[in-house]
């Protein structure tokens, strides 16, 4: 072979080699790590499932005031549904409450104590809730009462009337009171037992207020469980308008004070003006009206529902 060829083939292979060279130079040296085992990826977070929801009932309610009434109560029924486990306090919590006569709860499974109460009559009961539709009917040892306040013939405004109820107790003559201002024909539930009602008329002031009058009516009586009372209260009194007056038939005068008194001297109101009004009870009066520093005084008689004027003579 020629020199000249030969010289030509050399330079060809040293190119060559150079060229071989940049290209592992140009190559990222290798990780000693990744001779070893390659491990996976980070795994994605598990995700946790939701806790079961407790199974639901459907508590439904009815209240009876006897253990022999076929048909529940239809209104003035509380009730309150609490959880059986006590607070750390001793409290049990409050889960569900109902002013229907006959209420559908849905509470989770559980046990509870349920109240119902009709007036101040009332029952508790433990019912557990399994999941399942739950029908409960509590048994009130209760009646009601409905107490009537009558004028005469007419009943009694319940805006002008006053109804107390009482418990009678031993050693105590004028027994306890355990209801008071109850409306004339409003039904209230009451545990079995005796009651001792009283009803006091009302009567309009110049304020615009109520006052008691001295018309005042009251019974004994029972409740029955299972039972409704009703009771008539029937009170004798009229509207009596007090005039100080020169004479029969004049014109009341005004800035007149007046006192009444009952026969033994007892007072039961005084008022200012030229022709105040109240009622009282029926019966005799004793009337004291003072003007300009001088007092006439005249003796009058209530008859029920008779309203009418009082004069006194400034004589």
């Amino acid at each position: 072979m020629p020199i000249r060829q030969r010289h030509k083939i050399r330079l060809i292979a040293a190119a060559l080699v150079w060229s071989c060279a940049g290209l592992a130079l140009s190559q990222p040296a290798p990780d000693p790590a990744a001779s070893g085992p390659q491990l996976p990826g980070p795994l994605p977070p598990v995700q946790e499932s939701a806790p079961a929801e407790p199974s639901q009932s459907v508590l439904r309610l009815s209240a009876m005031l006897a253990a022999s009434d076929a048909q529940p109560l239809r209104g003035g029924v509380q009730w309150r549904v609490f959880d059986e486990r006590a607070e750390p306090d001793g409290t049990h919590k409050l889960v569900a409450q109902s002013s229907d006569a006959t209420p559908s709860l849905t509470l989770p499974e559980g046990n509870y104590i349920v109240h119902a109460g009709f007036g101040l009559a009332g029952a508790t009961k433990f019912i557990k809730a399994s999941g399942k539709s739950v029908n409960e009917r509590i048994v009130l040892n209760a009646g009601s009462l409905r107490v009537v306040g009558m004028l005469g013939e007419s009943p009694i405004n319940p805006l002008k009337s006053s109804i107390s109820i009482y418990v009678p107790e031993r050693g105590n003559s004028e027994a306890k009171l355990i209801v008071p201002k109850v409306k004339t024909g409003v039904t209230i539930g009451l545990p079995e037992g005796n009651y001792h009602i009283v009803s006091t008329l009302l009567d309009s002031v110049s304020n615009g207020s109520v006052s008691a009058t001295n018309s005042v009516v009251s019974a004994d009586l029972r409740v029955q469980a299972g039972k409704l009372t009703d009771a008539t209260l029937r009170h004798r009194a009229a509207l009596m308008t007090l005039k100080l007056v020169s004479g029969p038939g004049g014109e009341a005068l005004a800035n007149t004070a007046f006192t009444i008194l009952t026969p033994g001297g007892d007072v039961i109101r005084e008022m200012i003006g030229a022709f105040p009004s109240l009622v009282l009870a029926e019966g005799e009066y004793v009337v004291i009206a003072r003007h300009d520093n001088k007092a006439y005084q005249t003796n009058f008689k209530v008859v029920s529902t008779l309203d009418r004027d009082v004069e006194v003579l400034a004589q």
